[in-house]
């Protein structure tokens, strides 16, 4: 089969490029380039430049590399901005997801993944999140992707269109420095920021009714999360009347101060740090069940946290060379 890899020039989609590749399969990255670098992209893959929101070039795309299968990752993606941004968020996620979906039923492909989140399910109340969780997002961008999900499906129901939704849970890590991911948005390049400036990393609580009084949550190494995507892949391919909804992460809950001490240790930067007053919306526990998609897809993570804050580490410092010695 031939993918259609949408976002394949970001952090997640490059990885996912890339796992698809070295499993034998074909692949076409398309990526507006927003986010995503375009060196991320392997020689001799097609890139094609243009926004999810482009009917006309997304079709003109699939049936020029006669697309078999879609991967769906081109997204907006940040919680805070999805709050002051909702109509974007909506526009892309929503209504970008719509037009994509409308091209790939028109080409007459047979199998699409689309990339989800555990922000579907809020603030859930339970020690493992399962499937079944209810579904109650406390943010826009968790409800496009829940919106999403509904739209993949019903597509999927309509239309004969094999679909894997995936719920990812907290991504870290690298398979290559250079795949790192350069944005700061998430807890392990937010501490590496800091301890690079010779700041105080911050813990936003330690009151919450955990072990150590700060959140718990699952990680997931990136490498891992690609390896799930080519597992989703073949199975669609495999299997035509496929319709799935999976968690990936561990299973494993880490708290943030657990976490943060990791970081310090691996960086060797020992800067103790600052307790902050709680976040808005932070649960205090959220940890994947993980035993569908083993069950499922015959998957399972082989990355431990270690190995998350040492290659992002690596990849850190390969995008700031004065982070090394700073």
């Amino acid at each position: 089969m031939t993918w259609l890899i949408t976002g394949g020039a970001g952090y997640i989609g490059a990885h996912v490029v890339r796992a698809m590749t070295a499993a034998g399969e074909q692949a076409v990255v398309y990526d507006d380039l927003s986010s995503g670098i375009a060196d991320r992209v392997p020689e001799g893959i097609p890139l094609v430049r243009g926004s999810i929101l482009d009917r006309d070039l997304l079709g003109r795309t699939l049936a020029e590399y006669d697309i078999t299968g879609v991967v769906h990752l081109a997204a907006k993606k940040q919680v805070g901005e999805s709050v002051e941004r909702p109509l974007d968020y909506y526009r892309v996620n929503v209504e970008g997801l719509r037009v994509l979906l409308d091209a790939v039923v028109d080409a007459g492909i047979g199998a699409f993944v689309f990339s989800s989140s555990a922000a579907v399910y809020g603030m859930p109340d339970v020690d493992l999140v399962t499937e079944e969780t209810p579904c109650l997002p406390m943010s826009p961008y968790g409800e496009t992707k829940l919106a999403g999900e509904w739209l993949v499906r019903a597509t999927g129901r309509a239309h004969g269109l094999a679909n894997a939704s995936l719920r990812y849970f907290n991504v870290a890590g690298a398979a290559a420095p250079e795949l790192a991911d350069t944005g700061v948005f998430n807890i392990v390049p937010m501490v590496f920021d800091k301890l690079s400036a010779g700041e105080a990393p911050r813990i936003f609580g330690d009151d919450y009714p955990t072990p150590d009084g700060t959140c718990v949550r699952d990680y997931i190494h990136v490498a891992d999360l690609a390896d799930a995507h080519v597992a989703a892949a073949r199975r669609l391919a495999a299997d035509p009347g496929t319709e799935l909804t999976v968690n990936i992460g561990r299973g494993e809950g880490v708290s943030v101060r657990e976490m943060v001490d990791l970081i310090t240790e691996v960086t060797g930067r020992e800067i103790a740090p600052e307790v902050t007053p709680r976040r808005a919306g932070d649960p205090a526990r959220v940890v994947a069940a993980a035993d569908r998609i083993s069950g499922e897809l015959d998957w399972k993570a082989k990355h431990d946290v270690r190995d998350m804050v040492t290659s992002a580490w690596a990849g850190w410092t390969y995008h700031r060379p004065e982070a090394a010695g700073s």
